[in-house]
C-alpha cells in the first residue's frame, strides 16, 4: 500500500513537472519594433533621366544627355568648340517662346559668343492639325513656321547680339514629324524648334543632329 501512494506521488509530481516546462513565461516579454521599409518615388514628367525636384529644365525630350540641372549636355569634341542641341515647344497656332525656354536658349547665346566660329541651325516645325488640307504639300511653306524659327533668331541677336550671319532658319513645315499625329500629345510634341550649335568649318558635325526632317527643309 505504501509503495502504491509513492508511485503515485511521483507520477503526479512529474505531471505538474512537464505542466510548468509547457507554460509559456509571457511576463518577461517586451513589445518588438518592426522597420518598415520607406519607398520614396522621384517623378520624373519629362523621362529625361532628372527627378522633378532637381530638373531646370522640365521639358527636355527623352534621349537626350543631360547635365546635374537636368538640362541637355554640352558636348565638347576634340578640334572644335562645344556642340549644344536647343528645343522649345509651343503651342497650337502660336509662335511665343514661353518663358520656362529662355534660360536654355540664353546658355546657347553663351556657347556662341564664347566660340566665334561657331554657328546655329534653327529648324522650325508644325502639327498636321495647324496646318489646312490644301496647304499640306511637302514642298509648301509654312508662315507658322518661320515665324518660331524667327522667334528664336530674334532672340539671339536682340538680346545677346548674335551676328545674323551665323544664324540660320529653315521651314520644315509638317515634313519632320518626331511623334504620331493622332494624340494630342504626339502633335504637341511636333509643334516645336530644334537647333544645333556646331562649328561651321567643322562639316562633321553634321552626324550628331537626330531630329528628323532636317533634309526636308526649307531655308529662309
Amino acid at each position: 500500500m505504501q509503495t502504491k501512494l509513492w508511485t503515485t506521488i511521483v507520477v503526479m509530481v512529474s505531471v505538474l513537472t512537464l505542466s510548468a516546462c509547457r507554460t509559456a513565461d509571457l511576463s518577461n516579454r517586451t513589445s518588438q519594433t518592426i522597420n518598415m521599409p520607406t519607398v520614396v518615388v522621384n517623378l520624373d514628367s519629362d523621362s529625361d533621366g532628372g527627378h522633378d525636384d532637381l530638373d531646370q529644365c522640365p521639358n527636355t525630350t527623352e534621349n537626350v544627355v543631360i547635365d546635374e540641372r537636368g538640362c541637355p549636355e554640352v558636348i565638347s569634341l576634340i578640334g572644335m568648340p562645344p556642340m549644344m542641341e536647343y528645343r522649345a515647344f509651343f503651342t497650337k497656332d502660336s509662335s511665343e517662346l514661353l518663358p520656362q525656354y529662355h534660360d536654355e536658349l540664353d546658355r546657347v547665346a553663351e556657347q556662341m559668343n564664347n566660340y566665334d566660329t561657331a554657328t546655329i541651325k534653327i529648324e522650325a516645325h508644325v502639327s498636321e492639325d495647324e496646318v489646312s488640307k490644301a496647304s499640306t504639300s511637302i514642298l509648301q511653306s509654312n508662315s507658322l513656321a518661320k515665324s518660331r524659327a524667327l522667334v528664336v533668331k530674334n532672340y539671339l541677336i536682340l538680346n545677346h547680339k548674335i551676328e545674323p550671319s551665323r544664324l540660320t532658319t529653315l521651314d520644315c513645315g509638317i515634313r519632320g514629324p518626331i511623334a504620331p499625329s493622332d494624340t494630342e500629345e504626339g502633335r504637341s510634341m511636333n509643334r516645336r524648334v530644334y537647333s544645333l550649335v556646331s562649328d561651321s568649318k567643322n562639316h562633321k558635325a553634321d552626324y550628331y543632329q537626330n531630329d528628323l526632317g532636317s533634309n526636308r527643309c526649307i531655308e529662309f
